[in-house]
């Protein structure tokens, strides 16, 4: 009996390897036959982003300590903005579309969409845009919102073939912060859409983007708004990362994946009861020797093993710590995630994206993106 299970042992060590091979090639032939998404890279190239707010990305004369000011320019930059006038966000009372037109700051530090559409440091890149409308998405599905939408739609008409990528109720399941319902959200996502292909605006894509760890595939399929309404799938990249299904999701929808969110985190041994994450500074050696070990090297890993359809990706180069936003919150609370602040972490993440995996600001980058 002995003999038997050893030789059934050496059998099917024997045989994993042929089918690793082969489901990996079934991958790459699923992956070729996908017809690709708006906005997506037609190679197995990764589009980089960079947010989140106005320090953090930099490029500006008086916003000059941030990513643009360390790196070569990336393929795009995050910001963020909203549907849900009214509501109070660490001592402003939301208008609408902040953040959009004039300096607005919730929190999260200063954000203005417009002060780096103007300034040339930006041109040739793409923007990303987080949409919000928490405690909203009725109104904006009952069209109580249509003004903002078309006000909204009139600034993406008016940026002309910069390619725009709208998240849209993003991170949509993470119900402890931004109460989303499903039904009324999957209305509220659809109505934009809607809408703003209403006014002939065709120079955005939909990106559909969950949490990341929240919600099994079972779920995500009751979020999702449909095929027709969503261009990219897309997901947030943190502390509990392997615990994340939306690559699966994506690849049985035939989507390509935004990582929309991403800034390392690492798992305390309570991050499931409470969301404490571990204090990691990068400016500090061995805070940030554990973050490249844990969180840095899992991220670039992800994108290598799933580069057929992991076709976007936004680090957050962002000062948490500093934020009143993020004072009280367990996972970003004690994080510093800025890049230039630690040379060695400065210098192995030039060594990863300065390479032809990734994709950067570029003369054609607008029209390698409309495939012209």
């Amino acid at each position: 009996m002995k003999y038997i299970s050893v030789f059934l042992f050496l059998f099917l060590v024997s045989c994993g390897e042929p089918v690793a091979q082969k489901q990996l090639q079934e991958q790459a032939e699923n992956s070729a036959d996908r017809p690709l998404a708006k906005f997506e890279p037609a190679s197995d190239q990764c589009l980089l982003f960079v947010g989140q707010e106005l320090e953090a990305i930099g490029g500006l004369k008086d916003y000059n300590d941030g990513y643009l000011d360390h790196y070569n320019r990336p393929a795009g930059f995050t910001m963020y903005t909203n549907l849900n006038p009214g509501l109070e966000s660490f001592g402003r009372i939301m208008e609408g579309l902040d953040g959009v037109f004039k300096t607005a700051d919730w929190g999260d530090s200063p954000s203005n969409m417009s002060l780096q559409l103007d300034d040339s440091d930006f041109e040739n890149m793409a923007l990303a845009i987080g949409l919000q409308f928490v405690h909203h998405e009725e109104k904006v599905a009952d069209g109580t919102h249509d003004a903002l939408i078309k006000k909204m739609g009139k600034f993406f008409l008016s940026l002309g073939e910069r390619p725009v990528f709208l998240r849209i109720g993003y991170e949509f399941d993470g119900y402890s912060w931004n109460h989303y319902e499903i039904e009324p959200y999957k209305k509220a996502y659809r109505r934009i859409k809607d809408k703003l292909d209403e006014m002939g605006v065709n120079n955005v894509a939909y990106v559909w983007q969950s949490t990341g760890w929240v919600t099994s595939l079972d779920l995500l399929e009751d979020w999702y708004p449909g095929d027709d309404y969503v261009d990219w799938c897309g997901y947030s990249f943190f502390a509990r990362w392997d615990e994340a299904v939306m690559i699966d999701f994506a690849r049985k929808k035939g989507k390509p994946v935004f990582i929309a969110e991403a800034t390392p985190t690492i798992s305390d041994y309570t991050i499931k009861f409470n969301g404490d994450a571990k204090t990691t500074l990068l400016s500090d050696p061995a805070q940030a020797k554990e973050a490249w070990d844990k969180w840095f090297i899992p991220f670039f890993n992800t994108i290598e093993e799933n580069k057929d359809i992991v076709k976007a990706i936004s680090y957050i180069n962002c000062h948490w710590k500093n934020h009143v936003m993020w004072k009280g919150n367990p996972t970003f609370k004690d994080v510093d995630a800025r890049l230039h602040i630690n040379q060695e972490i400065s210098n192995k993440w030039k060594e990863k994206v300065y390479t032809d995996a990734f994709i950067h600001s570029s003369d054609d980058l607008y029209q390698q993106l409309w495939r012209k």
